[in-house]
């Protein structure tokens, strides 16, 4: 079984191009200021395989525009800036006086929280996974393009045993909460078919 994988838009002006066409009810110039604003905050931020951070971002505006069928503009805007709070030194208020209240809520709600100092940071992973199970809508979506932008090239990762630990952490939290919300269950469920030899006892 073959699943569909996402990543044609590596540059604001081939996504910006797009979106005119796909969703032209949405604001390609507020999109463009939250891109510009995340650019900035990551700075030269990489992903795992190497590739320039803001390409993560775009993918997951394009799994959810041209995956998903999302024309909710602020849920785009909160798709570019899902990181900026946990991976930079922005902060949720100033994504809330930039780009809004509930921009700032759905990006709050993704944000993983930071361990206390006698914390077990496992712990406090699986504690906001199943967090997630009470989220709005919105958040979901924007968490499921998230994890699908991760997780449809998961072989690429340069270290086997994190591919495999994703790909539990992904069965065990994100499958069951693509249940039910259109387009990403079948989503994940061929993604899962196609890598179900990571699962424990597949050959390595």
């Amino acid at each position: 079984m073959t699943f569909r994988v996402f990543g044609s838009w590596h540059d604001w002006g081939t996504a910006r191009g797009e979106l005119a066409v796909l969703a032209p009810g949405v604001s390609v110039g507020r999109l463009g200021e939250a891109v510009a604003f995340a650019e900035q905050a990551h700075g030269d931020q990489k992903r795992p395989a190497g590739e320039p951070y803001v390409e993560h971002l775009l993918e997951v505006v394009e799994i959810l525009v041209r995956g998903a069928g999302v024309r909710e503009e602020d849920l785009l805007v909160a798709a570019v800036l899902h990181d900026v709070v946990e991976d930079t030194d922005r902060t949720i208020g100033e994504v809330g006086e930039r780009f809004g209240p509930r921009v700032a809520e759905w990006v709050g709600w993704v944000t993983k929280p930071e361990p206390g100092q006698h914390e077990d940071p496992a712990e406090v992973r699986d504690r906001y996974l199943l967090g997630l199970r009470s989220a709005p809508p919105e958040v979901l979506s924007l968490k499921l393009a998230d994890r699908f932008s991760n997780v449809q090239r998961l072989d690429t990762h340069p270290r086997p045993e994190k591919r495999r630990s994703y790909y539990r952490e992904t069965c065990r939290h994100l499958v069951p909460l693509a249940a039910g919300v259109p387009w990403f269950e079948t989503a994940f469920g061929e993604w899962r078919e196609s890598y179900r030899h990571l699962e424990d006892g597949a050959p390595a």
